[in-house]
């Protein structure tokens, strides 16, 4: 595993060709189209490979054919960044099929989440390159803006210089603090699922994103305290917890927040609730992965220091 620092991706300009992949659940193809129609508003042209629509199983296709479908779109000098049809299950079976060195050799922007996260972790760590956690075409695209920030996900792609501050005075202190580190992260079932494999969270010295849906809460105290155990949360510089959608349960006397402090109380560092990006009810935000931010839990703002993306 590299523990480098990840290389930044070259920025998207207008004009630039996005290839489109599902590494993971099957396409509906209307669906689909209605966010290929909204990337396309915002100045990109797209590319996409009709075995996108492939079915295997629950699978977008084959697993080799979804690792070569990612393989060809990532070493297409054409193709300027490449984005998630959507997430589901399946984006692990990929990891073993993929050529590092020739990810390495070839790095562009690469955007997703949810199931997603696992391939946001590899090529983070396994191929030295910065990405990001954020909208999906089946999903957020094809809902529109109200579903995504568009002024974040242009900045997070385009922007190359320093983001500006976010004020997100939604958002719940749960401890306080200011801290700066590299982020990282994505969907808390998926990080703990890559546990004990070659592939699994690198965490030291960063600050930590966590998000997931419909999640008990019962079931996320008992991630928490795998990744706890694992080792995964002793040198962190903070905690980010996502929207956590549909993850509480009202019947209860106590609260998602609650079982949280309970089990990350100890680690004295800030923790935060309910960043908006990934599974969110709307406006979600796009998160570069591997770049550092700056986020201070009592007033509530978070700056991204540098811009993800070079000329």
């Amino acid at each position: 595993m590299n523990t480098s620092d990840p290389k930044k991706v070259k920025a998207l300009k207008p004009g630039d060709t996005i290839g489109i992949v599902a590494p993971a659940s099957q396409v509906d193809r209307e669906i689909f189209l209605r966010g290929v129609s909204e990337i396309e508003t915002l100045g990109y042209k797209v590319q996409y490979s009709d075995l996108l629509f492939s079915n295997h199983y629950y699978f977008a296709g084959t697993h080799s054919q979804r690792a070569e479908n990612f393989m060809e779109f990532f070493t297409n000098p054409k193709i300027k960044a490449v984005f998630c049809a959507r997430g589901g299950y399946g984006s692990q079976y990929l990891l073993d099929l993929l050529d590092t060195n020739k990810l390495k050799a070839n790095p562009k922007i690469f955007l997703g989440y949810s199931d997603v996260t696992t391939l946001l972790q590899y090529l983070e760590n396994q191929c030295d390159m910065v990405c990001f956690h954020g909208p999906m075409v089946s999903r957020e695209f094809a809902s529109g803006e109200p579903y995504y920030l568009k002024e974040s996900l242009q900045d997070c792609l385009t922007r190359t210089s320093p983001g500006a501050q976010l004020h997100l005075p939604q958002t719940e202190t749960l401890m306080p603090g200011r801290v700066r580190g590299r982020l990282t992260g994505g969907c808390l079932s998926l990080l703990t699922a890559c546990l004990g494999t070659p592939y699994e969270l690198c965490s030291i010295n960063k600050i930590l994103f966590l998000e997931d849906v419909n999640t008990k809460p019962y079931q996320l105290d008992r991630m928490l305290m795998q990744l706890k155990l694992a080792g995964k949360l002793e040198e962190i510089q903070g905690l980010i917890f996502g929207e956590m959608l549909s993850c509480g349960d009202s019947s209860k006397s106590f609260t998602l927040q609650e079982i949280i402090y309970n089990v990350v109380h100890q680690l004295d560092i800030p923790v935060w609730y309910g960043l908006p990006s990934g599974h969110t009810s709307g406006k979600g935000l796009t998160l570069p992965f591997g770049v550092e931010i700056q986020m201070d839990t009592s007033e509530k703002w978070l700056k991204i220091e540098e811009s993800a993306v070079i000329e």
